[in-house]
């Protein structure tokens, strides 16, 4: 079964995980309704969304292995 990145840019995770090597944020982004959250280790798998609840918020870098961004 493969992941549906559908909701997710490409381009937003690549700045995230820029963002999180050089600087303070920490995002993650849930794969059921596409929100950027903050607060999530790189490596996050399956957390909790604030904006919807599911447990789909992975972190950025965690994304980016799994092929998120191509």
């Amino acid at each position: 079964m493969s992941t549906d990145f559908s909701k997710l840019n490409a381009d937003e995770i690549l700045d995230a995980v820029q963002e999180s090597q050089t600087g303070l944020g920490n995002p993650g982004f849930c794969l059921a309704c596409g929100e950027q959250v903050e607060g999530f280790e790189p490596d996050a798998r399956k957390c909790e969304c604030e904006c919807c609840g599911k447990m789909e918020v992975y972190g950025a870098e965690e994304l980016m292995m799994m092929g998120a961004c191509g």
